[in-house]
């Protein structure tokens, strides 16, 4: 996949979207593993080569695959401490960590000994040092993501760029945007069953409501997929900006738009989709699941302060 930025960023996002029309737990991990490669092509991570030699431990295949975990909760962090060089060990809890189960690797934020900064660290999961549960994962949906809690005893794990950069980097908006793709693509899937049901029907069998239905769900998804062009577009012309408008705008509208298609498709389809439409159903239970990862309130009121630092011209057509 092209890298954000690079100038392809849109297609980046349609893969994102294709994938996530098909299978929302797919989407999920596959979005974890190509966000995991842009942020070490980015922080130009250099470790790959020493994986199984010298300091940490031994991965079976050399075949990579990667989950990245930045959620921080007040009841678990993981705390670091230097060891020399780039390594640390790891102690603690780190949770919501999807495909924590499967993956070679995993990127995750860990803080420092003072408390002050927040640092990004790479790990070979298959050490002694490393615990995974998926116990307290009670939801149907998004189920095969698998979203575990990883406890890290005395385990060894690399730094990965310098303190604080996870943050401060471009690309942290870059990467959020990303999952706008992902909640767009699984609203698209919803879109189209309901396309589906009234493609083969004459136009006097349609039904008024079941057409208003498409025609709001149109509105939701054309104005989700102009805003990504859009967000596409001004992060490839500034590859080293600063994204979080774009990105938030694009996450709160994919957000609206998968509201929006789950409830107008749900009401125009009734309960035979949900009961007796397997890839309706289970799209329908991951898709709520999904978007919780938005912020809500707290996103509309960041994009509020981003909003409060421009100029008049802000919505000039």
């Amino acid at each position: 996949m092209p890298l954000p930025g690079s100038g392809s960023t849109l297609q980046r996002w349609q893969s994102l979207a294709t994938v996530a029309s098909h299978n929302l737990s797919l989407a999920k991990l596959y979005e974890g593993h190509t966000d995991a490669l842009a942020i070490l092509a980015e922080l130009q991570d250099q470790t790959d080569a020493d994986d199984g030699q010298e300091d940490e431990a031994p991965v079976v295949e050399r075949q990579k695959s990667w989950g990245v975990w930045a959620a921080e909760t007040s009841a678990s962090r993981v705390v670091m401490t230097p060891l020399g060089g780039n390594l640390v060990q790891l102690n603690g809890t780190k949770s919501w960590c999807s495909g924590a189960h499967s993956v070679s690797h995993g990127l995750m934020t860990v803080w420092s000994p003072d408390s002050k900064d927040v640092n990004l660290v790479r790990v070979v999961m298959n050490q002694p040092g490393v615990h995974v549960s998926s116990a307290t994962w009670a939801a149907i949906g998004m189920a095969d993501s698998v979203s575990a809690d990883v406890t890290l005893s005395n385990a060894i794990g690399r730094m990965v760029g310098k303190p604080g950069s996870y943050l401060s980097r471009p690309g942290f908006w870059h990467g959020g945007a990303g999952i706008a793709a992902c909640w767009y693509g699984g609203a698209v899937s919803l879109g189209m069953a309901l396309h589906r049901s009234l493609t083969p029907l004459p136009h006097e069998k349609r039904g008024a409501y079941r057409l208003a239905a498409l025609g709001r769900v149109d509105v939701a998804l054309h104005q989700t997929a102009e805003a990504l062009r859009g967000a596409a577009q001004w992060i490839d012309q500034n590859p080293l900006g600063d994204s979080r408008r774009a990105a938030m705008r694009v996450r709160l509208s994919a957000e609206n738009a998968a509201i929006t298609v789950l409830d107008e498709a749900g009401r125009a389809l009734g309960a035979g989709a949900f009961c007796r439409d397997w890839h309706f159903a289970r799209a329908a239970a991951d898709l709520p699941v999904f978007v919780r990862q938005s912020h809500a309130e707290h996103d509309f009121s960041a994009l509020a302060e981003c909003v409060m630092q421009s100029g008049p011209a802000l919505w000039a057509l």
